[in-house]
């Protein structure tokens, strides 16, 4: 089981950039790959990049491909989403979770770990 705490967000004006952090504790980060969801209230949490455990190879939902970056840091436990470019149907809180070995990448089936979310709120 690996434990997550992401951190990073807030209130930026469209056009804007943040990045977001997600800190995580266990012994297994670094063989798992990791992933980003958001979520608006009344739907669903929506994919928005992975990671493989390496770092090697990421993929993004077509909502964000080319203005977000997702990395990762093994020797801090960390993976990081580089937002740029911002608009406000970009606004959700925002989860890292931890790929699970079943289930879909691009469906919330396919993480067993998350974190409590963190906030992000663009401005018109």
């Amino acid at each position: 089981q690996v434990q997550l705490v992401e951190s990073g967000g807030g209130l930026v004006q469209a056009g804007g950039s943040l990045r977001l952090s997600c800190a995580a504790s266990g012994r297994t980060f670094s063989g798992r790959a990791m992933g980003w969801f958001r979520q608006v209230p009344g739907k669903e949490r929506e994919f928005v990049a992975i990671i493989t455990s390496t770092g090697s190879t990421a993929y993004y939902s077509d909502a964000v491909w080319g203005r977000y970056t997702i990395s990762r840091d093994n020797a801090k436990n960390t993976v990081y989403l580089q937002m740029s470019s911002l608009k406000p149907e970009d606004t959700a809180t925002y989860y890292c979770a931890a790929r699970s070995m079943y289930g879909s990448f691009d469906q919330t089936n396919g993480y067993d770990d998350w974190g409590q979310g963190t906030q992000v709120t663009v401005s018109s």
